[in-house]
């Protein structure tokens, strides 16, 4: 399977949020943007992780964030794993930016080293066998809790994780109905995993 070329968070005003993911974030081309009125409710089930490469990277990009409109869903702070913050984006899109890095070792830059988008899902064991039958080689496996696959020539890397952990991670309800207000494309044609997550043909 084809790695993921790109992220569409489907949008009411493409035009308004553009610009927060342009300023905040200097996303283009991981980042799509489609005008979409479908209903959508609570927490939409998967969240989009920036990971740097020390504390004083995460301050400048959560305040970033926050200056270009998005609210804080967990002020970024120290954890056993490392340092981060959570931030809910204009478009309510959910953003998870942290390190495993606990003290800084340079000037604080706004350099993103890696974006992984994680879905939440229902049954662990048939959504990785989903996306294992369509030819992605998994990189790192916790049974029943997390799935990483390996797609390290990708824009955008995948991870599934059950759906009510990953909503505690992001520090919202578990809760949500309606459209998830994502398409992920790539290369691997069109379809819909088990958790209702749409994939289709990225066009350059």
């Amino acid at each position: 399977m084809a790695p993921i070329e790109s992220v569409t968070l489907e949008v009411a005003d493409p035009t308004a949020v553009n610009g927060f993911y342009t300023d905040a974030f200097g996303l283009d081309t991981q980042v799509r943007l489609r005008a979409s009125e479908a209903p959508t409710d609570g927490f939409r089930g998967f969240t989009l992780s920036l990971t740097v490469s020390q504390p004083g990277t995460v301050d400048a990009l959560v305040g970033a964030a926050l200056d270009a409109g998005a609210s804080t869903l967990k002020p970024a702070a120290k954890s056993f794993w490392g340092y981060g913050g959570v931030v809910r984006a204009p478009d309510g899109a959910i953003w998870k930016i942290a390190t495993s890095e606990k003290k800084d070792t340079g000037p604080a830059t706004r350099q993103i080293d890696k974006i992984v988008l994680l879905l939440g899902v229902d049954d662990m064991a048939a959504s990785k066998r989903f996306y294992v039958d369509r030819g992605l080689a998994v990189a790192k496996s916790i049974p029943r809790k997390y799935v990483e696959f390996d797609t390290a020539s990708s824009p955008v890397s995948l991870a599934l994780y059950g759906r009510r952990a990953l909503a505690k991670d992001a520090g919202v309800p578990a809760e949500g109905t309606g459209s998830h207000r994502l398409t992920i494309g790539g290369d691997a044609g069109s379809f819909t995993d088990p958790d209702g997550f749409a994939w289709e043909t990225a066009s350059l």
